[in-house]
């Protein structure tokens, strides 16, 4: 009798364990580019908010776009338990905007990764389509390393002018998520430069293989859009940062993080965060 219940209280406990690795905190954040025409709102001002933001709300793993390499070196700098991985959209290396995918290195083993950009040649700095500017997604298979569960994370910013590039580089993630993740579950993040009611969103949310986390969460925390063009009284209802899952996960809340600081807000976008089981 003492063993059986023994042996229940050590399955009991394992579960619990289980279930703690496999609850995520997933987030999507653009970080705004260092511009210096942005001289109410400077990064080296921005910076310590959004580290603490992020430390706050205890991201796990997260997407970022338009981050520049200093921005991205002196973001780790500020957060010490993540490390990041991309390149940067005009060269392959350093140059230009990164659609970084930052992680706990305590908690996620990398175990693959690689990026393309947005444009029927995937494999060189080059503009697809109709697109303004070269456009690139990063992309890594994670292990937790409690549960072992492995997972894709893709990370994107898509062209914000193109309407065919928009539609193409949406097409191009699915075929792409589908020829490089099979049937392993992955999670697409990213700044979408399209909102909820646009044609190149449906491919996405309509597809067989991804939902809109806002569709699948039972607790909408999300009064606004998450673009704010660094106006703290914004109104809009406009969301183009998403996260993307496939059937795998369940979602348990879905946040827009409207944190602001002194009048003024650390970004010209809202991070997205939401919080999933496997």
């Amino acid at each position: 009798m003492k063993k059986k219940l023994l042996l229940g209280v050590i399955l009991l406990m394992l579960a619990a364990i289980t279930g703690q690795a496999q609850s995520l905190n997933i987030a999507t954040y653009n970080l705004r580019y260092d511009n210096k025409g942005d001289s109410l709102n400077p990064w080296p001002q921005r910076l310590p908010m959004q580290a603490n933001l992020i430390k706050f709300h205890d991201f796990d793993i997260f997407g970022t776009q338009e981050g520049l390499y200093h921005q991205l070196q002196d973001l780790k700098k500020a957060l010490p338990d993540y490390d990041y991985l991309g390149i940067g959209r005009d060269d392959g290396k350093q140059a230009g905007e990164f659609s970084a995918i930052f992680y706990k290195t305590a908690q996620f083993k990398v175990l693959d990764k690689g990026n393309f950009w947005l444009a029927p040649v995937t494999d060189k700095p080059n503009k697809g389509w109709d697109a303004a500017l070269p456009r690139i997604c990063s992309w890594a298979k994670f292990q937790e390393k409690k549960s072992g569960n492995t997972f894709y994370f893709f990370n994107v910013h898509f062209d914000h002018r193109g309407k065919q590039a928009q539609a193409e580089s949406a097409k191009l993630l699915l075929q792409k998520i589908k020829t490089i993740a099979g049937s392993t579950p992955s999670i697409l993040t990213g700044d979408f430069n399209i909102n909820q009611r646009e044609a190149p969103y449906d491919i996405l949310n309509n597809s067989a293989l991804l939902k809109d986390a806002y569709e699948l969460t039972p607790l909408k925390y999300a009064g606004l859009g998450t673009f704010n063009s660094f106006d703290i009284k914004t109104n809009s209802d406009s969301r183009i940062d998403h996260i993307f899952l496939t059937s795998q996960f369940k979602v348990k809340r879905y946040g827009i993080l409207t944190d602001s600081y002194k009048g003024k807000v650390p970004s010209d976008h809202f991070p997205v965060l939401i919080e999933v089981t496997r």
